[in-house]
């Protein structure tokens, strides 16, 4: 079939077209829809030309479709009904935070935030079908930022002027020890990062932002001169699970994020758990990338997701500054 160019077709006309074979009046027609009866019919000889087609038989008491126009106005009713079923669906997909939204959440958080915070937002935003995927920083801003994922929760800050990011709550680190290590004295409260970068530090491969944040608590804490991460010796854990089985096996100690710390009731007899003093925590928020026009959507969504931060974090208000790299 030759292409057949749309560029003279408009459906106002067709509209004009049909509210004329309606009415059999070209007065009532243009009344109806709200323009001169002189441009209306107008109008109309403009569509009878572009279609080649005389559409109606015109007399000052008769007006009356011709049998090919009777035809093709058939169709145009269809054209009139295929556009505002277009036009209803568009509005009947709602607000941004309606349908599908896909989520990357980091390794190190997504296990112990996700359920505290799904339920919530499942009641807050019901009409939400979530895709969640969990991966580490890097390959999740990636995803990100190539439009694979919507949003992302992760360890701020994201590192991009592409990116836009709303911190939502500061999360503590807690020191964790085997059971009578000689770091925890009996009675100890709170710890200080001093002393806490030994060779028994364990921490979790290459790719894992909270090896990277260990050690820079543990090196901030530790005079320049002192601090040497020497650590090719040092097992290293493939993910959070695996580092807490080698503390309460007795390898070693390390620092682990606080919502990670609920639920362990088995290690109870084989770990010592205490709070440090200081900043020790990492900076939890919700990025998006800046061009998205969902943006003020997404921004809503940071609000309530900071207004319902867990217990043991620190909510953090809007705007707030990330920390440093």
């Amino acid at each position: 079939m030759a292409y057949l160019p749309l560029s003279g077709l408009s459906l106002r006309d067709i509209e004009y077209v049909v509210a004329v074979d309606e009415l059999r009046n070209f007065s009532r027609a243009a009344e109806q829809c709200g323009v001169s009866q002189a441009g209306l019919s107008e109008q109309v000889r403009k569509l009878e030309l572009i279609l080649d087609v005389t559409l109606f038989e015109r007399s000052r008491r008769h007006v009356a479709p011709t049998p090919q126009g009777a035809k093709l106005i058939a169709m145009m009713r269809d054209t009139l009904a295929s556009a505002r079923q277009l036009l209803q669906a568009a509005r009947n997909q709602g607000g941004p935070l309606e349908g599908v939204l896909r989520i990357g959440v980091l390794t190190t958080l997504g296990p112990y935030y996700l359920p505290r915070m799904l339920p919530q937002l499942r009641q807050h935003y019901p009409s939400l079908a979530l895709r969640l995927s969990e991966a580490m920083t890097a390959p999740m801003l990636q995803q990100l930022q190539a439009s694979e994922l919507d949003l992302a929760l992760l360890a701020l800050p994201a590192g991009s002027d592409a990116l836009t990011a709303e911190p939502l709550f500061d999360e503590p680190f807690m020191a964790v020890f085997p059971a009578g290590h000689p770091l925890v004295p009996p009675g100890a409260g709170e710890l200080s990062m001093d002393g806490l970068d030994g060779p028994e530090l364990l921490l979790l491969e290459d790719g894992h932002c909270l090896r990277q944040q260990a050690l820079s608590l543990c090196a901030a804490a530790s005079s320049s001169a002192g601090w040497n991460d020497a650590r090719g010796s040092t097992r290293l854990a493939t993910g959070l699970e695996m580092l807490w089985h080698m503390i309460a096996a007795g390898e070693g100690y390390s620092l682990i994020p606080r919502l990670a710390l609920d639920n362990r009731a088995e290690l109870d007899s084989l770990v010592t758990i205490r709070a440090l003093g200081g900043e020790a925590s990492r900076r939890i928020g919700l990025v998006w990338r800046s061009a998205d026009p969902r943006r003020a959507a997404f921004s809503e969504l940071a609000t309530f997701l900071r207004a319902h931060a867990p217990a043991s974090c620190r909510p953090l208000g809007c705007g707030q500054d990330t920390p440093p790299a």
